[in-house]
């Protein structure tokens, strides 16, 4: 898979988690790109889930 195609695939990715989840921002989503831990640590912070619904989510949405 080459970079274009991981970058396509983050934006993809990443809207779906913006409609989901209004509460993180752009910037929140650009430092997550790339870092599963980051995006998990974001979504219990701004939403008091526990990080096995957050895991679930992200690999619901393809990631």
């Amino acid at each position: 898979m080459n970079e274009d195609t991981v970058k396509g695939n983050w934006k993809q990715v990443s809207g779906k988690i913006k409609q989901k989840w209004g509460k993180l921002t752009d910037d929140d989503l650009m430092k997550a790109e790339g870092d599963k831990d980051y995006l998990l640590g974001k979504l219990q912070e701004h939403y008091g889930l526990a990080k096995d619904k957050a895991e679930q989510f992200l690999k619901d949405i393809g990631h």
